[in-house]
This record gives structure tokens, C-alpha cells and sequence, in this order.
């Protein structure tokens, strides 16, 4: 066979079910032998959003998500995407066509050193040379993106290596992600937490009178959110979330505070900062979450589990590091039977939280968007998936979302990507086509991803898309009156398109609301169409963040 052919054939020893990308010259070899498999291939409108759409489909898919993109701009447009799925701990495979292995070096037409490029922020690389390495390197990169701490593997394969003839022994594949015969040489994720420490940690939580749970993206990526939600209960721990674990408890559930940070609730950072011990699972709890980490430590006994020690006390200092999988350490913790603390504690808190509900009253002018935000979900299926772009309307969405069990929230949180949602949504539809699926954007992420209605009509995908219309890049709009004396620069998105036009020119039916009387006729309008719609919200201009 060729190598584009044993690349086929890897993928389909991994399970993979469709492909999100956009080709060229160098990656053509394989975009042939695709053709003539059952892969699916989905024809994004940017390569970046090749790699949006390869994480919601590895979010709601729980595998890695695949992606491929040819040389040069191709692999360049896929940066972004890249450094979002690193910052985000999501698996990804992406592949990369590159010039012939005989001319690199030479700056020839569309010559990008791309393994070189995103060496910081790819979980691993390949520069395959030879094509009887391709099923090996694949089943290494399948292992690597999807154990251990979840990350984007990129794989460069010149287009004479995929032209190359091959003669491969067919046992031989990708394997799956979970295969421990496919780990490169040193690599040795630690899943189950180290006995001595469990043993601490059980210690600690027998003498806490304030204990307290924050939940990480990494909570998903372990599925650990039954064992979670099941060891809170047991022990009557309260539990907050960075915004990367929102929905890791339902946000109704009494026991759940709300996001920390600086953008969170009150109540949440009340709770952190009057606990006697942290238990930090699956989180990096970066600046947005902790502001001054040093006063928390000095308070506060944390207790980081995060099966990346990389990550543990990088950013707060750790009284009990516990390298392993979120959901094996809380099953190694929850087997030493523990004893449930007292009420007064998680009582306090959630007093507190009644108090610090978002503001939800009718406005003068546009809608409430946190109004917006939770009548929008409250309406939603259970098991509902809304991915949430950057921006102001992240943060509304954040606050507001009736998360159930079941939902998922998908968004950026670790390096805020703007133009994120609407790809993530048409991967996490592929993923899930039975569920519901939101995104939800501003006027000016919206205007980062809209080519991606194309994708949507081409594939007759079921994505219902709300964009809240404020004419301005709303949060640093926000940050500059505070900050900069009101000195609003280079924020006013005069020339914008009309939304609810622009989707009729692609085909999809959309309305706009203009205030609070229309919004519960129009999502219902929403949530009753067959097919994609996309409703656009007035949101006046003034409206803050929290």
C-alpha cells in the first residue's frame, strides 16, 4: 500500500469515525486514500476550525478528535486551534501534510516548519520520514493524545512519504488510545494515586471543619463526574468549579456554590477563601481563578490531585500533592470510607449563595442577557450541549446556565479563544446527533467563525446559534472604562453584518429579539425548529460582565 493508505488504515484500526479538515496539495495523497474509506470527512470553511470541531467531537466523544490540514498556511491556520486544545487538555491527532522530505530546509512554496512551531504547545510531534513508520507512529499518537493528561498530538508527514510504497504487516495498526503497547518508550502516566498520600489525604478530611471541592476540566477528561458528585454527597463536602468543570455537578445541586475567580460567584470565592482544605481536582486554578494564591495557602491546607505532576503546585503551594486520575484517586479516597462532615458549614455557604443571585431584571433597552442565558437553558433538553464562545457572553453564560445532569458546557477556559463555539458545537453535534446543540457568541466571535454556516448547511447539521448583538467587543470595552478612564479604542464593530440576514443567505431561518418580551416566544421558536437557526439578541451596550 502507500503510506496515505496506511494512514487510512491506522485510523480506521483507531476507531475513527470522521476527519475535520481542509486540503491542499501536500496532504492530497491521503485525502485520496480517504475517499475510498468509510471515514467521514468534514469540510470546515478554516482550517482553524478544523481543529474547534476535532475538540467538541472529542468532548462529547470522550476519544480524540481528528483533524487534517495541509502544508504551509494549512498548518499554520491550525495554531491557534492547537494552542487551544494544549491549554484546554483536550486530545486531538492532527494531521499535517508537508512538503517533499527532500526539500526541506529550502523554504520552498508553502515549507512551514509546523513540529517546530508548536513544539510548546502540542502535547507531542512527528516529522514522519519513512513510511513504514506511519501505523506506529499513529498508534503512539492515539495513546499520547487520549491518556494521561489529554493533549494535541500533530503529525507532519511529507506528501513523497505519502506517496511512498509500503509493505506493512496488517496486523499491525493504530490500536486504540488505551492500548499500553502503543506508549512510546518513557512515557508512563500515573492513574492511581500513591498509597501514603491517599492515606494523608484521608487524614486531612478527618480533621477539616471547613473542607471544600473545586472541580477541573479534568474531571471530564477522567469521567469522573458520578464519582465526584457521589464523594461529595457522601461526606456533605461543598464543591465550586473553575469554568472549565462547570456542569461536573449540576448547578442546581445543593452542594454546588458556583465558579470561582475573578469572574465567578461570590459565594464560590467565599467558600475558597473560608475553607481550611482545598481539594483541587483535576484544575490548574490559574490567575482568572485565584488572584493571590500565596494569602490562600497561607490559610488554606490545599490538597492538588492532577494526573500531570507538572501542573501540581505550579500555581498555589500544594500541603498534599496527589499525582493520578481524578476519578481513581476519588475512588481510592472514597473505598476508606470517610466520615460526612457536619451541615453548619455547607449551610453557611448556602445561605451566602442565595443572596449573590445574578441580576436578572427586565432592561430598558435589549435583553437581560443573564436572563436570556437562563431562560434559554431551563427550556433545553437535560442532556443539552452549549458551547459558549469568549467574551462577555462566555462570562453570561458561565453565571447562568441551568447545567443538568447529563448537559455538558463547552467553552475555552485555559487560553480564551475567540471564534471557539460555533466549530466546537458542529463537532460536538457530529459527536451526539441525538442532542441538543447551542452555540452561543457575541457579535464579535460570531464574526470569527461564521463562515462555519457553510459547514453546517453542507452536512445538514442540527446547530441552533445565538448571537448576542451589543456592536462592540463588550468585555474589553468593560475593562477599558474601569481601567483606562473610559477610553474605548478600537472596540466599536460598526459595519458588522446583520446576523439573522447573513444566515438567510446561507440558507438558515433566524430571527432577532430586540427585548425581554420577545425572548421566551423566540426560544421557543428556537428550540422547535427542525434543522439549524440562529436567533440574534439585542444586548445593550452598557451591559457589564457580572
Amino acid at each position: 500500500m502507500t503510506g496515505a493508505e496506511a494512514i487510512t488504515a491506522s485510523l480506521e484500526r483507531a476507531g475513527v469515525r470522521m476527519v475535520f479538515g481542509y486540503p491542499g496539495a501536500t496532504i492530497a495523497p491521503f485525502y485520496d486514500a480517504l475517499s475510498k474509506s468509510n471515514i467521514r470527512h468534514i469540510l470546515v470553511r478554516h482550517e482553524q476550525h478544523a481543529g474547534h470541531a476535532a475538540s467538541g467531537y472529542a468532548r462529547i466523544a470522550g476519544a480524540p478528535g481528528v483533524c487534517a490540514v495541509t502544508s504551509g498556511p494549512g498548518a499554520m491556520n491550525l495554531v491557534t486551534a492547537l494552542g487551544t486544545a494544549y491549554m484546554d487538555s483536550i486530545p486531538l491527532v492532527a494531521i499535517t501534510g508537508q512538503v517533499d522530505s527532500r526539500l526541506l530546509g529550502r523554504d520552498v512554496f508553502q515549507e512551514a516548519d509546523i513540529t517546530g512551531a508548536t513544539a510548546s504547545f502540542t502535547k507531542h510531534s512527528y516529522l514522519v520520514k519513512r513510511a513504514e513508520d506511519l501505523p506506529r507512529v499513529f498508534r503512539e499518537a492515539f495513546h499520547i493524545a487520549g491518556t494521561g493528561r489529554p493533549g494535541p498530538v500533530l503529525i507532519d508527514i511529507p506528501v513523497d512519504v505519502q506517496q511512498q510504497k509500503v509493505v506493512l504487516d496488517p496486523s499491525v495498526g493504530a490500536g486504540d488510545a488505551g492500548d499500553g503497547n502503543a506508549a512510546p518508550r518513557g512515557y508512563k502516566p500515573t492513574f492511581r494515586g500513591h498509597a501514603g498520600q491517599i492515606q494523608r489525604v484521608a487524614r486531612a478530611l478527618a480533621n477539616a471543619e471547613r473542607p471544600l471541592i473545586c472541580a477541573g476540566g479534568g474531571v471530564f477528561a477522567s469521567g469522573a463526574s458520578g464519582a465526584l458528585r457521589a464523594f461529595a454527597e457522601r461526606l456533605n463536602i461543598p464543591v465550586v468549579s473553575t469554568m472549565m468543570g462547570i456542569g461536573a455537578v449540576p448547578t442546581a445541586h445543593p452542594l454546588y456554590m458556583g465558579m470561582l475567580g475573578m469572574h465567578g460567584k461570590s459565594a464560590a470565592n467565599a467558600a475558597v477563601t473560608g475553607s481550611d482544605l482545598l481539594l483541587l481536582i483535576g484544575a490548574r486554578v490559574s490567575d482568572r481563578a485565584v488572584l493571590l494564591p500565596a494569602n490562600l495557602a497561607k490559610n488554606t491546607k490545599i490538597v492538588h490531585i492532577d494526573i500531570d505532576p507538572a501542573e501540581i503546585g505550579k500555581n498555589l503551594d500544594t500541603f498534599i500533592p496527589v499525582v493520578g486520575d481524578a476519578r481513581t484517586v476519588l475512588e481510592q479516597l472514597s473505598a476508606r470510607e470517610p466520615a460526612p462532615k457536619g451541615s453548619a458549614w455547607t449551610d453557611e455557604l448556602a445561605r451566602r449563595r442565595e443572596k449573590s443571585r445574578p441580576d436578572r431584571a427586565a432592561r430598558a433597552r435589549g435583553v437581560n442577557p443573564k436572563a436570556f442565558v437562563r431562560m434559554l437553558t431551563t427550556a433545553m433538553p437535560d442532556d443539552y450541549i452549549y458551547a459558549a464562545d469568549v467574551g462577555q457572553n462566555q462570562l453570561w453564560s458561565a453565571a447562568c446556565c441551568d447545567i443538568r445532569e447529563g448537559g455538558r458546557f463547552l467553552t475555552t477556559g485555559g487560553m480564551g479563544t475567540m471564534g471557539y463555539a460555533i466549530g466546537a458545537a458542529v463537532g460536538a453535534k457530529l459527536a451526539a446527533p441525538e442532542r441538543f446543540t447551542v452555540a452561543v457568541c457575541g457579535d464579535g466571535s460570531f464574526q470569527m467563525s461564521m463562515s462555519e454556516l457553510g459547514t453546517i448547511c453542507q452536512h445538514g447539521l442540527d446547530v441552533k446559534i445565538v448571537v448576542m448583538v451589543n456592536g462592540r467587543l463588550g468585555l474589553v470595552a468593560e475593562i477599558q472604562t474601569k481601567q483606562y478612564a473610559g477610553n474605548l479604542t478600537a472596540v466599536d464593530l460598526s459595519g458588522s453584518p446583520d446576523p439573522v440576514k447573513l444566515a438567510a443567505a446561507y440558507g438558515i431561518p433566524g430571527e432577532a429579539i430586540a427585548n425581554e418580551g420577545e425572548a421566551e416566544a423566540g426560544i421557543a421558536r428556537l428550540l422547535s425548529a427542525k434543522g439549524p437557526r440562529l436567533l440574534a439578541c439585542a444586548v445593550d451596550a452598557g451591559e457589564s460582565s457580572l
